[in-house]
């Protein structure tokens, strides 16, 4: 007799379920062994947070049987390496000692140099010659909020992307990658003459760039100018552009290199969740060489890829 086959839904499960019965041994093993255990002897987090895709804030708690320090810091650690920021640490109303952190990360920006990987967080007190090392637990992790922003997650320049987490302990802890591969839109020029597109290139290398202009079956390629390192302009080809008939024509920019490489231009390093009303542009009336005028409406979709609208002005017939 042929045994019963299991079906996707079966199979779907018999891979998920374990992780989550992990993941929810492992929160219970955090909440229910560790932290009471540490809690006395550990900095307690009562704020943590990446606010603006590259700092991280932290506002916490040290112990009750900690004196107020003369100074205190963060350190980073990863295998060998370790970085510090500098802390503030007074005392809360109640007496009791708190301590403020604001540390930047990158080296780009003048900020901690981490790199890729998980960094341990913890705290330095120093009082004259005494030093005293501790954790810095979170108990919760960050809570994303509702609202017309959110939070970054990449830096608005490097692209590097930060978060926050948490050890089996309890203990908080950096982790940071790289920048993804994008196109991220600097600025959009807009004249009478015509629109250009500043852009730059993060997470990668392009060799040979180009640009390819592309509307429902139209591909318009177009060369693209370095302006400095990782950083390119491309005009806008306007006059191959006007829409074929009444109905508006939708062009998206792609980029292209020699190696096979290919981005769509867009504007995705914010904290806005509505990219086409925050960052709209006004649309210009043009008239292409040899072609009838058209209105040109430059834009963001919601997913924050740059699209040019090109519409037939309704005089033109």
């Amino acid at each position: 007799m042929t045994a019963p086959q299991k079906s996707p839904a079966a199979k779907a499960g018999g891979t998920v379920r374990p992780r989550a019965r992990v993941a929810a041994l492992r929160n219970r093993l955090m909440l229910g062994v560790f932290i009471p255990l540490r809690r006395r002897r550990t900095a307690l987090l009562h704020y943590a947070a990446i606010l603006d895709g590259q700092t991280v804030n932290l506002h916490a708690e040290l112990p009750p049987s900690t004196r107020l320090p003369d100074r205190a810091e963060i350190v980073l650690r990863r295998g060998r390496r370790r970085h510090t920021a500098d802390a503030r640490v007074y005392e809360g109303p109640a007496g009791q000692a708190l301590v403020d952190a604001a540390v930047l990360l990158g080296a780009e920006v003048g900020g901690v140099p981490v790199t890729a990987g998980r960094w341990r967080l913890r705290l330095r007190l120093r009082t004259g010659r005494r030093k005293r090392s501790l954790s810095l637990l979170l108990l919760q992790p960050p809570v994303p909020y509702e609202g017309p922003t959110k939070p970054m997650a990449a830096s608005p320049v490097t692209g590097e992307r930060h978060r926050l987490g948490r050890s089996v302990r309890g203990s908080a802890r950096v982790v940071s990658s790289g920048a993804r591969a994008a196109a991220e839109v600097a600025k959009v020029h807009l004249t009478h003459a015509g629109v250009t597109v500043d852009f730059r290139v993060l997470g990668t290398q392009v060799e040979e760039p180009w640009a390819e202009f592309v509307a429902s079956g139209r591909r318009i390629e177009q060369p693209v100018t370095a302006l400095g390192a990782d950083t390119f302009r491309v005009e806008v080809p306007l006059a191959q552009m006007p829409p074929r008939g009444a109905r508006p024509e939708h062009w998206d920019i792609e980029l292209h290199d020699r190696a096979g490489r290919s981005m769509r231009l867009g504007r995705r390093l914010h904290d806005v969740r509505n990219p086409l009303r925050v960052f709209a542009m006004r649309s210009l009336a043009i008239t292409p060489q040899g072609h009838p005028p058209m209105i040109v409406q430059p834009r963001y979709t919601p997913a924050g890829n740059l699209r040019v609208t090109c519409t037939r002005m309704p005089e033109a017939g």
